[in-house]
């Protein structure tokens, strides 16, 4: 029996904000999406793998999602640190940077961490 990674998944309190802030900060674009009456599934790409991350809008969902400590993440790695860095400076989402690492965390509009890593 062989697995295989398809999707991580991130609840989201605003569906067409949180598509902005992937589109923007990671690049990331839909790729499908799954229409139901209480919810939507979009899954987005990088358009290099197979792998997407799947954002689900419960839509009678009001109060913030409870994401503990955060120690859980997903980690993207880029070309170009330092122009990763100027646009998430500038987006104003870098939550925690460790420079000794060479490595930084961006949050997303609903407080998930996302690790931004050298190629």
């Amino acid at each position: 029996m062989k697995f295989k990674f398809a999707h991580n998944n991130f609840n989201v309190l605003d569906l067409e904000k949180s598509m902005a802030f992937y589109e923007k900060a990671l690049n990331l674009k839909e790729v499908r999406r799954k229409e139901k009456p209480d919810f939507t599934l979009v899954y987005l790409g990088d358009g290099k793998t197979n792998h997407t991350l799947e954002l689900t809008y419960l839509k009678d969902r009001k109060e913030k999602y409870n994401l503990g400590e955060n120690e859980f993440h997903l980690a993207f790695a880029v070309e170009n640190m330092d122009e990763a860095h100027a646009l998430h400076e500038e987006m104003g989402c870098i939550c925690y940077e460790n420079k000794e690492m060479g490595i930084y965390f961006i949050s997303d509009p609903d407080g998930y961490w996302l690790e931004i890593i050298p190629a």
